[in-house]
């Protein structure tokens, strides 16, 4: 029996009340309006605005470097014939009776991605139909996510990825999926993103590294986005800000530095003393939520003194090879990490051009170290920051969509 949109969402409200009584939330959360946001959602409004595709065609009609460098990219990301594998359950993590599929809905959403960024710079319909066909495929078959615990990374990180692609189809004329879309990632991520940070699988909220936490975060508020529902937003952003487990800022980004010789502030992350794979995917996810909240009016890049941006710096600077203070960490389930992991070091991620756009074009601040980065990125990308399928062939190559050089550089 197909549930309508308007059930689905009093079913995601009053779920949501009800179990706000756990005790892994430091404070109640409120169901109010986002502090500086309206009680209204912008759409175009998670990664990218309209403002924002205006900004892109224009670098990419002036033929400019390098823009053009990540036009190309992109370019040689679509491919409008794309067929969809749609699958009821998705596997992450086998079990004895379901062996792994994941990499099917990634790999899908990752060619919708860069089909529906194609047709918003060019308006070729032929590439927002091949995007659509792709969403409603997903839409239409997918019922469940199934596999060990590693089944709430993937209720995190392709719910987010899924609700930007039906956010950038939402105003194209010839798609009417966007119902179909909210509804399935109401009734089958949702439930799984706030359950997870509420319960954290039976767990203690200290096992689950911070990215776990991230991961689900980005996504309820994207679905809260998609999905106009205003209750989903707010308990992401109050997670954000004031959860208990180990992806709440306070805890993700936890020892602050001083720079020798700058007096600048340094965040040691949560996952510094396990390996930089993991650090550099924590600000992957963290740029995702602060997009997506700026984007609504809600300026998480300067929550804290823009403690995501001391974050950001204090892993650029030691994936880049520059020596970084480390506090040491002590974990009741993990153990104690007396020194920064060196494991993965220079790990490559196309992460930093959303950064350095915004905290170094936007607000003018110091980003030395995340534009170290970001420019050896683009030494081993090809001159632009490219997306999933450009970097490694496995999931760590698709947890973000990428594109930066494209989508977020403001100056040459």
């Amino acid at each position: 029996m197909k549930i309508s949109l308007s059930a689905v969402i009093g079913i995601a409200v009053s779920t949501a009340s009800a179990l706000y009584t756990s005790p892994h939330l430091r404070h109640e959360p409120a169901v109010r309006a986002v502090n500086k946001a309206s009680s209204t959602f912008a759409h175009p409004g998670l990664l990218h605005s309209e403002a924002d595709f205006r900004r892109i065609k224009k670098f990419v009609d002036s033929g400019k470097a390098p823009w053009s460098a990540g036009w190309e990219k992109l370019v040689g990301r679509t491919n409008p014939g794309y067929q969809p594998r749609p699958q009821e359950i998705v596997v992450r993590g086998s079990t004895a009776e379901l062996s792994e599929n994941y990499s099917i809905l990634y790999r899908d959403l990752a060619a919708a991605y860069a089909l529906a960024i194609r047709w918003k710079i060019t308006q070729n319909a032929t590439f927002a139909d091949a995007a659509a066909r792709i969403i409603d495929a997903w839409a239409a078959t997918l019922t469940d996510i199934q596999g060990t615990s590693d089944k709430y990374l993937a209720s995190g990180l392709y719910g987010y990825q899924f609700a930007n692609v039906a956010e950038i189809l939402r105003n194209y004329p010839g798609w009417n999926g966007l119902e179909a879309a909210s509804e399935m990632l109401l009734r089958v991520f949702y439930p799984m993103n706030r359950r997870f940070l509420i319960e954290h699988n039976g767990r203690p909220v200290e096992h689950y590294w911070a990215n776990w936490d991230l991961c689900n975060i980005a996504t309820m508020m994207s679905i809260g986005v998609l999905a106009d529902n205003r209750t989903i937003w707010d308990e992401a952003i109050e997670y954000f800000k004031h959860g208990e487990g180990n992806g709440a800022i306070e805890i993700a980004i936890w020892s602050m530095h001083t720079e020798e010789g700058t007096g600048k502030k340094l965040g040691q992350n949560q996952e510094a003393g396990r390996d930089q794979g993991h650090s550099t995917l924590d600000f992957a996810l963290l740029g995702v939520i602060a997009q997506q909240a700026y984007n609504q009016g809600e300026d998480l890049f300067g929550y804290l003194e823009n403690r995501i941006l001391a974050g950001m710096e204090y892993v650029s600077k030691y994936n880049v090879g520059e020596d970084v203070p480390f506090t040491t960490y002590v974990n009741a389930i993990h153990g104690t990490q007396t020194e920064i992991s060196s494991a993965g070091r220079g790990s490559i991620r196309p992460i930093a051009e959303l950064f350095v756009a915004h905290y170094g074009s936007i607000k003018r601040r110091d980003v030395k170290w995340t534009t170290v980065y970001r420019d050896l990125v683009l030494e081993k990308s090809g001159g632009a920051e490219g997306g999933g399928g450009n970097y490694e062939s496995t999931s760590t190559g698709y947890d973000q969509l990428g594109f930066g050089t494209l989508l977020y550089r403001l100056e040459a």
